[in-house]
């Protein structure tokens, strides 16, 4: 089941997160500030947190959002499955979820940033796998040697 984040799912991301084994630790930090901006009012702007859920246990989660002065260009921010359960769709299902949610609010194109680092791979794969093209990178972005990579997929007219 896919559902809205709760404030008491924050913990839960956050050791999801933490547990993949490819987020820095200031980017979990990140998150945790990210969840908290969400359920103080981010949600009223349009920002949309979800988690997928199964008897009780969250197995992963998506946080997307439209990007501010654009026409209807949303960005995908967070999307996270545990590592154990990787390759068992699930993160295909959150994926499609938010594509389908974006379009329902009349979004354009989608973005997605990711790492050029090569524990980043599969996470590549998997956007070019669901349709994703690279729109481009930005050399040294995050780090010396870690090139931001650009995902596009136009969702609407």
């Amino acid at each position: 089941m896919i559902r809205p984040a709760i404030p008491a799912d924050t913990p839960h991301l956050l050791q999801l997160t933490e547990g993949t084994g490819v987020f820095k630790p200031h980017e979990i930090e990140a998150l945790q500030e990210v969840l908290s901006d969400y359920h103080a009012g981010a949600y009223e702007h349009g920002h949309i947190a979800v988690v997928y859920e199964d008897q009780g246990r969250i197995l992963g989660y998506a946080y997307y959002a439209p990007a501010a002065m654009t026409d209807r260009t949303w960005y995908l921010y967070w999307i996270a499955v545990r590592r154990d359960i990787h390759a068992h769709g699930i993160g295909s299902k959150l994926l499609r979820y938010a594509e389908d949610d974006m379009r329902r609010r009349n979004a354009r194109v989608l973005f997605i940033e990711t790492s050029s680092l090569p524990h980043y791979e599969l996470t590549r794969k998997f956007y070019l796998k669901h349709g994703y093209e690279i729109t481009g990178v930005l050399r040294d972005y995050y780090s010396d040697g870690d090139d931001m990579v650009v995902f596009r997929k136009k969702l609407g007219c």
